[in-house]
């Protein structure tokens, strides 16, 4: 073989592995995310797996952390240095500040091809478009006014599902009285949010809407929100020593083990159950906290899209396109714990908890009580929620009075704006 035969020989090897490496890069996603517990990485394999099988390949970039603030730490570094990933879980408020600085994508060539506007939720669109245009895909819906309950426990504690705040209440104290920890909990901000959350929710939609999303001041500082924190004060009773810090997977994994009687979490912690071999009705027992069946908080994790060179589009569009697929929602959401957040996926491989998920949230949808979630990011913007955090913390680990609490919540709110 001739030297100018091997030079050439080595220039089509060259080309090919070039030409070959370019496609690749074409068709890979870099996926920030905070999905790191067992359930919840259970949960996204599916997605990758499925992105995979369409020649798409996974970078992956998960940041711990169960709120998410650590991951839009970031987030924001990657893109202050002009490098944004393909595609970030993100929610609420946060996807729509990042709308208002120019760096997202446009899905709308896929989103208007396949009809999203026709099977997607209102309440979610609010969240997935900016100025019209489909800048995310949002892959379920959350909702965060739960209570998991250990079944033995429960049956140790007599049996009865409370119906009420006053039920729960003697619940809780017969599970102290029984030796375990009655209430998991995990001592973080957004933790001590999504409790208060569902005790706001239980004093009345009228009230959530009043103090949680308008932000009225009256609301924010009455008598009713006073109970609200009495509420909280009591709750904190329930709670071990030890809680300060502690993810919220692994006070789930407290109920899980029988150490701990209930969580107060939203429905990603079913997902942690189902992970540990627990099935619903049997080992463990789903309720919406009492006095909020009938109404839903919710949140809904999408997956952002960012502006990328021409060689990363064809991934990012197929990346929204499998996320949307009405047969990943229910194959995703089943494992999560969530439902879909598209409406017209069948509920045949969910669970009784997924089943009353759907359920609960086609009954809000259609009353007019279905919320976004304050401590989720779904019902104000990050200024007034931090606020909303900062009194309700301080007030959960004793820092603040009940007394005082109403005023320095309203007070917060009204600096935030």
């Amino acid at each position: 073989m001739s030297l100018r035969t091997i030079t050439k020989l080595a220039a089509s090897v060259a080309l090919i592995a070039l030409t070959s490496g370019a496609a690749k890069a074409a068709d890979n996603v870099e996926v920030l995310h905070w999905w790191t517990s067992g359930g919840e990485a259970a949960a996204l394999e599916v997605l990758k797996k499925d992105l995979e099988s369409k020649g798409v390949t996974w970078s992956d970039m998960p940041v711990a952390g169960g709120g998410g603030e650590a991951a839009m730490t970031a987030l924001r570094a990657r893109v202050t240095a002009g490098n944004p990933p393909t595609a970030v879980q993100a929610l609420g408020f946060d996807i729509t500040d990042w709308a208002k600085q120019g760096v997202v994508g446009d899905l709308g060539e896929v989103a208007n091809a396949e009809g999203w506007d026709k099977v997607i939720p209102t309440a979610l669109q609010n969240f997935s478009k900016y100025d019209g245009k489909w800048i995310a895909a949002p892959v379920n819906v959350h909702s965060t006014n739960w209570v998991w309950i250990s079944k033995k426990a429960l049956d140790a504690a007599g049996g009865a599902e409370p119906q009420n705040w006053d039920e729960f209440v003697a619940m809780l104290d017969k599970m102290k009285a029984n030796g375990i920890t009655p209430l998991a909990h995990g001592g973080q901000p957004w933790q001590d949010a999504t409790l208060f959350d569902a005790v706001v929710l239980s004093l009345g939609t009228d009230f959530y809407k009043a103090s949680m999303i308008d932000n009225d001041p009256a609301a924010l500082s009455g008598d009713k929100m006073k109970e609200a924190f009495s509420r909280m004060e009591k709750l904190r009773s329930y709670v071990d020593d030890n809680f300060s810090g502690r993810d919220w997977n692994l006070a789930s994994a407290m109920v899980i083990e029988g150490k701990a009687g209930a969580q107060m979490m939203g429905d990603w912690a079913k997902g942690e159950f189902l992970k540990a071999g627990q099935k619903p009705g049997t080992d463990f027992v789903c309720i919406r906290f009492p006095g909020t069946q009938g109404a839903v908080t919710f949140n809904s994790d999408q997956f952002m899209m960012f502006k990328v060179g021409e060689d990363k589009q064809k991934a990012q569009l197929l990346m929204a396109s499998a996320i949307e697929d009405p047969k990943f929602q229910s194959a995703f959401n089943v494992v999560k714990g969530s439902v879909p957040a598209r409406t017209d996926v069948p509920n045949t491989d969910f669970d009784d908890c997924g089943k009353k998920g759907m359920a609960d949230l086609a009954e809000a949808n259609e009353k007019g009580t279905l919320f976004g979630s304050m401590a989720h990011g779904h019902a104000v913007p990050a200024s007034i929620k931090n606020a909303m955090y900062d009194v309700i913390t301080r007030h959960f680990n004793g820092d603040l009075s009940t007394d005082e609490a109403p005023a320095e919540l309203a007070a917060a709110v009204a600096a935030a704006k």
